[in-house]
């Protein structure tokens, strides 16, 4: 790419935000130009703004520190200054929808991080490895809104990450009920130990919203294009339980699956290791090489060792045996701002950009 797209941060102060920061620091294709947040941080510089609530391990790049922020709700303006934003910012739903199609209608592309708009039945919800092609409903979504090259594009929730790849791997099998209970990170509330000290030697049995989102989402990746919209798939039937432990970063899930086919332990490992898409084959800048991992050792995937895996966008995958109830059973982990937010949102722009979808304004 001969000259990078100008990317704006929708909520840039924020854990996502500042994850979608760290992780464009020094992409090939995108430079991070406008940050935008709340009106009380409009006005301050990037790192005056965000004060002491740096979550990341790595420090602010100094390229953004200096950016002042603009307000968020200024979308004009905002908009004159970039090719297309990412979204993450920490409204109501109603207001994420409303600000989000305010922006595709300014004619600049939004890829959002947000659930608001997942049920949107125009907006496509991608895992690029998985359904790229629901991008084609954008057409008729430009339709709607009456625009030319503005759009929403969001990706789905951080919890199914863990265990949707490996289902995808194995649709061939026909998984047609499962059980998944999800291990999820404080992280994915945005929290760290030090502002959530109630977190520490201690799990919450509740997630608000997390497990309709858990059991409905794959549903729409599978789903397809019709009359316009996406249709969600009927199977599998998903039912799942979503828990909040002390850990920082990385979901785990412990998922029971029932196939209408037969499918050996082999056959089962062979498809996750080979398990390719789009990203893999266009080889974009944030794509892993190897998507999902498989690990044979009986106490991995483990959080600790494993969440890093292909810097945070790999999935890893191990425990895999037959089940008494059910036909097999399996410990999936990823990690949860990283392929399960930002980097996800990120991968979707970069095949949003491949696809023309996205260009210089």
């Amino acid at each position: 790419m001969e000259k990078k797209l100008r990317v704006g941060i929708l909520g840039a102060t924020g854990m996502v935000g500042q994850r979608f920061i760290s992780l464009l620091e020094n992409h090939p294709w995108f430079e991070v130009t406008t940050v935008a947040a709340s009106p009380r941080s409009a006005g301050k510089t990037y790192e005056e703004a965000v004060g002491g609530r740096w979550k990341m391990t790595t420090p602010m790049p100094e390229k953004v520190k200096n950016l002042v922020v603009m307000n968020v709700n200024d979308v004009d303006a905002v908009s004159k200054t970039v090719d297309f934003v990412f979204s993450a910012v920490d409204m109501t739903k109603e207001e994420i929808r409303a600000i989000e199609e305010a922006y595709a209608k300014t004619e600049t592309p939004v890829v959002s991080n947000n659930s608001a708009h997942r049920w949107t039945p125009d907006v496509p919800m991608v895992i690029p490895e998985i359904n790229p092609d629901h991008f084609e409903v954008i057409k008729f979504q430009k339709q709607r809104l009456g625009t030319t090259r503005g759009f929403i594009a969001v990706k789905p929730n951080c919890s199914i990450q863990s265990y949707t790849p490996a289902l995808s791997a194995w649709r061939e099998f026909e998984p047609y009920e499962v059980v998944a209970t999800t291990y999820q990170a404080i992280s994915g509330a945005g929290k760290t130990f030090k502002d959530w000290p109630e977190m520490v030697e201690n799990v919450i049995p509740y997630i608000g919203g997390e497990e309709e989102k858990s059991e409905q989402e794959p549903l729409r990746i599978w789903g397809h294009l019709e009359g316009g919209v996406i249709v969600k798939a009927k199977e599998p039937v998903i039912t799942c339980q979503c828990v909040r432990v002390p850990v920082l970063n990385g979901h785990t899930a412990a998922v029971f699956v029932k196939f209408r086919k037969k499918a050996s332990k082999e056959q089962l490992i062979e498809k996750l290791v080979n398990f390719k898409g789009l990203p893999q084959e266009l080889e974009l800048p944030s794509a892993p090489k190897q998507f999902i991992q498989y690990m044979e050792e009986d106490n991995r995937p483990q959080v600790k060792l494993d969440v890093d895996f292909e810097k945070g966008m790999g999935v890893s995958i191990g425990r895999l045996r037959e089940d008494t109830v059910y036909d097999w059973k399996f410990i999936g982990l990823s990690h949860n701002t990283v392929r399960g937010a930002a980097g996800g949102a990120v991968l979707c722009a970069e095949l949003l950009t491949k696809q023309g979808y996205i260009s210089a304004k």
